[in-house]
């Protein structure tokens, strides 16, 4: 398995398997709950088959990549639950940031960029670093905020409730951002009338990279409950106060 995902979580849930005829439904299979043991049992999918024969008559073979579907639901008021918002929700906002972007403001170039490969290693976000080194100034890590708003998570730490605007990620396990920068993002957020929030969090950003290269990572995300899970949930008040604060970002710093 590759990437960031609790296994656990895949139990019980329906599958996805990819082979070169198509793609074939299953079942993560769950774990016997009258067998107790230490560690997570090995994750294996049952596609209906009762046999190999019949089982690689569907094209399923050693070494096929197995996903889990994606579902995009609107839940109450203006939340919406899905599994993946991190990072497609980055993703959108980029796009409706440049779609309203008045690129005849701009004070010096701008740089959108979407990579891949975050959760297994912030590969794409190597190369673009590698590539730009030493000749911008800024980068700014659009990604989701784990947050502890959610019913059972203590309000100890990774505090930001969504529905309340996008977050300024100062600090996580991979980036400190200076305190002069996060005051001059929320400085920039409230000329604008922008929801922002400002907290720390764990996890990594892909802008982690481009610090040895002497480049300020201001990250900056939506709060996000669940993480990692089938059922992420997000707030769409989050998603347009996030792109509003990339556009302002690029037209206004």
């Amino acid at each position: 398995m590759r990437g960031g995902f609790f296994t656990s979580l895949f139990e019980g849930q329906p599958a996805l398997v990819h082979t070169d005829k198509g793609d074939v439904p299953g079942v993560f299979m769950p774990r016997d709950s009258g067998f107790v043991r230490h560690t997570p049992p090995p994750l294996r999918v049952d596609v209906g088959t009762t046999t190999r024969a019949a089982t690689e008559a569907l094209g399923v073979r050693a070494g096929s990549t197995v996903t889990m579907p994606k579902h995009y639901v609107r839940l109450g008021g203006t939340r919406a639950t899905g599994r993946s918002f991190d990072d497609r929700v980055g993703d959108a906002v980029q796009v409706l940031a440049l779609r309203h972007l008045n690129r005849t403001s701009l004070k010096h170039p701008v740089i959108f960029v979407w990579s891949t490969r975050e959760e297994i290693g912030l590969e794409g976000a190597k190369a673009v670093a590698a590539a730009l080194g030493t000749t911008i100034r800024r980068v700014h890590a659009i990604d989701t905020f784990v947050s502890a708003d959610s019913p059972l998570e203590l309000p100890n730490f990774a505090v930001a409730p969504i529905g309340r605007g996008a977050v300024a990620r100062s600090l996580d396990n991979s980036s400190v951002t200076p305190p002069a920068y996060v005051d001059s993002l929320v400085r920039v957020a409230r000329g604008r009338g922008i929801a922002l929030q400002v907290g720390t969090t764990n996890g990594g950003n892909d802008g982690s990279v481009f610090t040895p290269y002497g480049v300020v990572d201001v990250a900056i995300g939506w709060p996000l409950r669940y993480s990692h899970s089938p059922a992420e949930v997000v707030d769409l008040k989050d998603v347009a106060s996030l792109a509003d604060i990339i556009q302002a970002v690029a037209e206004s710093w």
